[in-house]
């Protein structure tokens, strides 16, 4: 008889760590909200600590430990921590126009010491090369050389249309593995992002400066997990909600930034049984808003920044708001405000009904009778001195603001149900008039970890393909193995993958009668991964 066998979910926010653990019917064993320390590992290990006591479960029987971090983005927003980064772009004698790194904001090059080369090479839309077959060897090396001497620690290299054809990429790389080592980081734009040059670029550059980060990220986790004796598969959740082995996600976590609110979103869908629902993740500081679409968070049709940077990567269409469960309510000229200053993770010492002395919003719903805290510390009749008049205007705001969020999110006047997640989700009653159908499912709480532990793990392919020697079935058809091919690679069991989302967009603008195609794959986990193939 098989032993059976456990995922840990793992998700670090800027107020909480959540953690779980699910058995193979993912079904809840355990679950824990810890406050996210400023040693991140350290936060991680206690919540996996706390989780380990309650289901006491043995830790050979877990398979897999997943994780969505917010490490990439805290780096990029706040500036530090990030490598020493060289953009190579590979267009020459074209492309030169708007050079690397334009309209950037300069305390980010300067945070990341950026230096950007260009060089012949690059192809156009149909593959045909710009400036020859190969690389001019002799150019590359001086360009390298000069890498080597100004001390870049990481290397980002984008070439024309190098998601057609991206050999001369890989040539500039091999290139650079002899001059600098093999263990050199190198960030191709033709494995991070689509067509577009400059979103392309931009994205690559980002990848780039935060793969330190990554790996150390990477190696905190493997070291908590290690105190337990944790010998396991480890994959990181990614913007569009599916999984990434662990190798993957030191090389790409630019992929990682937006992983947060959308474990939350995959979590509320498992939780509920929903493919079709708007999702409000209410967390201490914040909200999140976003949309699922058979069963997958729906993406931004629209370039996305970070940090400043114009990107072209996938990411979940949200709204985010600054309400929290420990947002702080003033006054204004007369006018309630809620948010956006929060006191994060210090409310059990702050809000007042904790025996504080601030204001926040968990402290209206209570005096509202809308939310109900189990906590010795917690006492109701702190509030009591609130007026009634005033705990019902700013229970008004609070609702407000919520079902704003969700009429902006939503692209139909079709009803959809509402489902509320995070542990600040009890600010909203069960019934609010025009947002339709509220669901706060089981375990709301702590529905960002549980939609990192039951994700999907995913491939995708977004090309351009000429007809002229080429079917248009064809074509299809070697996309659609391509990305399920990707999806195997990153663990999804091949027995249960599929195609979720196919795209066609024919380029009548451009010679050759060329098309568009883009086409996802996804398929759940290999529960039992082989152990010994772990990712270090």
């Amino acid at each position: 008889m098989t032993a059976k066998q456990y995922k840990i979910g793992i998700d670090v926010g800027g107020t909480n760590t959540d953690v779980v653990v699910l058995d193979e019917a993912n079904r809840v064993a355990a679950s824990v909200k810890s406050a996210t320390t400023l040693d991140v590992q350290e936060g991680i290990f206690n919540g996996i600590q706390s989780v380990l006591e309650q289901s006491k479960i043995d830790t050979s029987a877990i398979a897999y430990v997943s994780l969505g971090t917010t490490h990439a983005t805290n780096a990029i927003i706040r500036r530090k921590l990030l490598s020493h980064v060289a953009v190579v772009r590979i267009c020459l004698p074209a492309g030169k126009g708007v050079p690397p790194l334009t309209d950037w904001h300069a305390d980010l090059m300067e945070a990341m010491g950026a230096t950007s080369y260009f060089v012949h090479g690059g192809f156009e839309f149909d593959g045909r090369p710009l400036a020859g077959k190969h690389l001019d060897r002799a150019e590359c090396l001086a360009v390298l050389d000069e890498i080597k001497a100004a001390g870049a620690e990481s290397i980002a290299v984008c070439s024309i249309f190098s998601p057609v054809n991206a050999s001369h990429e890989q040539e500039f790389a091999e290139m650079a593995r002899e001059v600098l080592g093999p263990d050199v980081s190198i960030t191709l734009s033709s494995e991070i992002g689509s067509l577009s040059l400059l979103e392309r670029e931009n994205s690559t550059v980002l990848n780039a400066s935060v793969v330190g980060v990554a790996r150390r990220a990477a190696e905190g986790l493997m070291e908590a997990l290690e105190r337990f004796g944790i010998k396991t598969k480890v994959f990181f959740a990614q913007n569009d909600g599916t999984l990434m082995a662990l190798d993957y996600a030191i090389r790409y976590p630019i992929l990682t930034i937006g992983s947060g609110p959308t474990n939350s979103l995959r979590g509320a869908a498992f939780l509920s049984g929903l493919k079709d629902c708007i999702v409000a993740d209410i967390g201490g500081t914040s909200t999140d808003v976003g949309i699922m679409v058979n069963g997958f968070p729906r993406q931004s049709a629209v370039a996305v920044e970070v940090g400043g940077v114009l990107t072209n990567f996938r990411m979940p269409d949200l709204i985010s708001i600054g309400l929290g469960g420990g947002s702080i309510v003033t006054v204004d000229n007369g006018e309630i405000q809620i948010g956006p200053d929060s006191v994060g993770y210090e409310i059990t010492k702050k809000a007042v009904c904790f025996g504080g002395d601030t204001l926040t919003a968990t402290d209206i719903a209570i005096a509202a009778g809308v939310a109900r805290i189990d906590a010795p510390n917690c006492d109701p009749t702190r509030l009591a001195h609130l007026d009634p008049g005033f705990v019902k205007q700013a229970m008004d705001k609070i609702i407000e603001l919520v079902a704003g969020a969700c009429d902006r999110i939503k692209t139909s006047t079709a009803p959809l149900p509402v489902v509320l997640v995070g542990g600040g989700s009890l600010l909203v009653p069960p019934h609010v008039p025009g947002i339709g159908e509220i669901i706060r499912p089981e375990n709301f709480g702590c529905a960002n970890a549980i939609g990192a532990a039951t994700a999907d793990a995913s491939g995708e392919v977004d090309e351009l393909w000429s007809l002229v020697n080429t079917s248009r079935e064809e074509a299809i058809r070697q996309a659609r193995e391509q990305a399920v091919q990707k999806a195997i690679e990153m663990g999804a069991d091949p027995r249960a993958t599929e195609i979720v989302d196919m795209e066609l967009v024919p380029l009548t603008y451009l010679p050759g009668n060329v098309i568009r195609i883009k086409v996802k794959a996804a398929g759940p986990l290999r529960f039992g991964v082989n152990k010994d193939c772990v990712s270090r």
